[in-house]
């Protein structure tokens, strides 16, 4: 416990000063006592002090140029460890940074505490204009799975270690912790310090399903004539790999993986069916969600993306998702591992069985789906000016040679295409724009990659998307990060060829040579415009292990607006008036 020792008295006394501690010691050494030895932030008013005596103590302090992509590296944290991320941000403006990652990590279910410095409460609650006066907790609390607030140094210990269960209990998400400056600087005795430090015992705790509620669902899967897997990223989160195979394995159940899901089983399984998504969603009759929501990214659960009367069992930890989009015919509420460590023990061998004919029908469309894709991989790798597809088949090459690399990928188009040319074959391997698909993930996400794994981070970005936080790059070269981003730079947003009606640069317009930023950070930077090019510049540059970033000159006409979320535009006089290329 670190103290400080009080100012000397004018009155004579031989007692020795008694010693004391404030808030700073406090937040770090509740912070160490929890097993936190990683922090993303920013500094600046009021918590520079703690960030400088949060690395003195041995906690690692990583420093950002943004505080979205500092939250965003927490949540990604998160994701990877089991364990909650910690962002630190100072208050207002930079505290509303924060927050926009604070909220994505909520929405995708990733453990993270945002702490931040706030101003004087009584100033702020009068609404007397104080420095960069918001009321932090009440613009929180909408947004996160909970906000707190510490008004007493003594309570420190206590808020800390109630946004660490709050984070990772039950289904994870983001927490706020508001640390007004006076608290901070707020004196204790050490001793009454030390005694409020908790240490959070069992966060997380196994939810165990209904035995009943499971045989609903054995027999429910017993009965299909075309049954289907859906895996999640909660599924990936829960770690629970090794049942989850053994129970696909064992009954022979085809499975779809979500984005992030990839991995959990090698995209390449005989029993993926990840090449005939549409077919599998729109014909499967019993549908089996692991970790998965019936959100806009599987359409609600409803036609004509899946057949109208499919019905469903669902695993989810949280059992208010249950039947909000459609009804789950059997729900089994519990953490995901929990739940399939006694789903694999109550099914006998043999009970699921998947008809032949249904596998058949599968496989011929995964057939004839992979020969299309070949066969356009194959034309774009000879295409010049260089495509997605080609540049995208150059990345997955290498990455087959880098199994343990770690893949971020944010974007439109660039999503898209790497989503179906880059086969994942270990868990937790892949982090994209996930639950929103919202752009500024991606340096983020990559550095925390980098920093909680220590493996090699290949980040493939769109050129609008990584304009969100491509100062980061700066960040991964200040801490000599194996982080190399490719940006699919196609001169623009979706595309690059859009005509401006007036002299100003069209709407989606964008130019720029992002590779010459490297050397002004300390880095290495590759311009390609060839696959071949990719191929060599994405080799020597895993082979350094430091940071660099190739800028992969595309093709301005290759990409699709919105990428493969067109149907989301609406449809009015802009589009009957939009210009043609």
């Amino acid at each position: 416990m670190a103290t400080v020792s009080a100012a000397p008295t004018p009155q004579t006394s031989d007692r020795a000063p008694e010693p004391f501690t404030d808030g700073y010691h406090l937040a770090v050494d509740a912070l160490l006592r929890n097993d936190i030895r990683t922090m993303y932030g920013v500094v600046g008013i009021p918590i520079t002090d703690l960030a400088r005596l949060a690395q003195a103590s041995g906690i690692r302090y990583i420093g950002f140029r943004h505080e979205s992509d500092a939250g965003h590296a927490a949540a990604a944290a998160g994701f990877l460890t089991g364990r909650p991320g910690v962002c630190l941000t100072v208050s207002g403006p930079g505290f509303l940074n924060g927050l926009v990652a604070l909220a994505n990590a909520t929405t995708n279910c990733f453990p993270v505490v945002q702490i931040s410095g706030s101003s004087e409460r009584g100033i702020i609650d009068l609404r007397r204009g104080d420095y960069e006066e918001i009321d932090q907790l009440a613009a929180a609390r909408p947004l996160v799975k909970a906000a707190y607030r510490v008004d007493r140094a003594e309570d420190i210990g206590r808020g800390l270690a109630r946004a660490i269960r709050t984070a990772v209990s039950g289904r994870p998400g983001g927490v706020y912790l508001d640390i007004p400056a006076a608290v901070l600087g707020e004196v204790v005795e050490a001793e009454k310090g030390a005694a409020s430090l908790p240490r959070v015992v069992d966060p997380a705790p196994r939810q165990l399903p209904q035995p009943g509620a499971v045989d609903r669902a054995i027999e429910l899967l017993a009965g299909a004539e075309r049954p289907l897997v859906v895996l999640g990223k909660g599924a990936a989160y829960a770690r629970a790999d090794k049942r989850i195979r053994e129970f696909i394995e064992r009954t022979g159940l085809p499975f779809l993986p979500m984005s992030m899901a990839k991995g959990l089983l090698p995209d390449d399984h005989p029993q993926s069916v990840a090449t005939a998504r549409s077919l599998a969603l729109r014909r499967a009759d019993v549908v089996m969600l692991i970790g998965a929501r019936l959100n806009w990214l599987l359409g609600h659960g409803e036609a004509p993306q899946w057949n109208p009367d499919v019905r469903f069992v669902q695993v989810d930890i949280d059992p208010v998702e249950l039947d909000g989009n459609r009804p789950i015919d059997a729900p089994l509420v519990g953490d995901a591992a929990s739940v399939m460590d006694v789903l694999t023990e109550r099914t006998a061998p043999g009970r699921i069985t998947v008809p032949k004919a249904w596998r058949a029908e599968l496989a011929a469309r995964s057939a004839q789906n992979v020969a299309k894709m070949t066969e356009r991989i194959e034309a774009a790798g000879k295409a010049h000016p260089m495509k997605f597809l080609g540049a995208l088949r150059a990345v997955r090459d290498v990455l087959h040679d880098h199994p343990g690399a770690y893949v971020v990928n944010e974007g439109a188009n660039a999503l898209d295409f790497a989503r179906n040319v880059l086969d994942m074959r270990v868990p937790r391997h892949r982090l994209d724009s996930g639950t929103w698909g919202i752009m500024g993930i991606g340096m983020g996400y990559a550095i925390a990659a980098a920093v909680e794994t220590g493996e090699p981070v290949v980040a493939v970005e769109g050129d609008s998307a990584f304009g969100f936080s491509g100062m980061e790059m700066e960040t991964a070269c200040r801490y000599g990060l194996p982080v190399v981003t490719v940006v699919l730079n196609n001169s623009g947003v979706y595309r690059g060829d859009d005509v401006s009606t007036t002299a100003d640069p069209a709407p989606t317009a964008l130019r720029a040579q992002y590779h010459l930023m490297m050397p002004a950070f300390g880095g290495v930077g590759y311009r390609a415009t060839t696959p071949a090019e990719v191929d060599r510049a994405l080799r020597e540059a895993l082979a350094s292990g430091k940071p660099a970033l190739i800028d992969c000159v595309i093709d301005p006409t290759d990409g699709t607006e919105s990428g493969h979320l067109t149907n989301l535009n609406p449809k009015g006089v802009a589009d009957i008036a939009r210009p043609t290329s």
